[in-house]
């Protein structure tokens, strides 16, 4: 994959996330009102060691009118995105308004994907301030990079960090991990609850996230690796209703087949 097509890949599914995202969020905008159930004089409370101005700008901001019309830029952002591309101001917004919803939701609303979501974004953001300054191509594949690294990182420190773990290691944590599903508790004939079969599936992907640093070496590889990627965030949102996983990995591989056919040319 060449750096065009990386960077199309990559607009586009950002774009496609973002506006998925977004369309979430405007339909729960009123729980988030001050009588709703994630009501923000409630949450406020949560952000520790904030000046008194900068609690009374997020006062403003978070403010139904005023989040409303975020989401509506954020979504009118995603757009253009997707169908002219990147640019300065198209990305600061995007960037921007990531870094409101994060801390509106106290860190993250939908876990890892939101701060997925937010290493495409400040890639893309990247790219287009070093454009400024160097050739865009170059600036390009300094963003590129940087998401192909944090891509990278995200499964490999996931999968070690398993394997430390003796649960995970006797596949016990997995079955403990799907029990608490979205449909339930797995049921009683479920095959992952066979030690076997857990086992082997624990394993199978604690190695296969361990080792995934291993498609810098060989471009085919990340079609592999990024496929079983695919199917695992498929699974997650499958068992967990984690739609958002999804999208937030896939929009993100691109970036990996730019960075492993530089690296592997050298």
């Amino acid at each position: 994959m060449n750096g065009d097509t990386a960077i199309q890949s990559l607009t586009l599914l950002c774009a496609w996330s973002v506006l998925l995202q977004t369309l979430e969020y405007w339909r729960i905008a009123d729980s988030v009102a001050p009588t709703g159930v994630w009501s923000w004089p409630v949450q406020r409370a949560d952000i520790p060691n904030t000046s008194p101005k900068l609690k009374h700008v997020l006062d403003w901001a978070y403010q139904p009118s005023v989040y409303r019309a975020q989401l509506l830029m954020r979504g009118l952002a995603a757009l253009a995105l997707a169908l002219w591309g990147a640019n300065l101001g198209v990305a600061l917004v995007l960037f921007v308004g990531q870094l409101l919803l994060l801390v509106r939701w106290r860190g993250a609303f939908n876990g890892g994907s939101d701060f997925m979501t937010l290493v495409a974004l400040s890639g893309i953001l990247m790219a287009q301030v070093l454009a400024l300054f160097i050739d865009p191509a170059m600036a390009w594949a300094a963003g590129l990079g940087y998401i192909g690294i944090q891509t990278l990182s995200s499964y490999f420190v996931s999968g070690w960090v398993k394997v430390k773990r003796a649960e995970w290691r006797s596949g016990r944590a997995l079955t403990v991990f799907l029990n608490t599903g979205l449909y339930g508790p797995l049921p009683p004939g479920s095959v992952f609850r066979q030690p076997v079969v857990a086992f082997v599936c624990s394993w199978a992907f604690m190695l296969w996230e361990g080792v995934f640093p291993l498609v810098l070496f060989k471009p085919d590889w990340v079609w592999v690796f990024g496929g079983m990627a695919l199917l695992f965030h498929f699974l997650v949102f499958w068992f967990f209703g984690l739609n958002r996983f999804f999208w937030a990995w896939a929009t993100n591989l691109s970036s990996l087949f730019f960075l492993s056919s530089v690296i592997s040319s050298y």
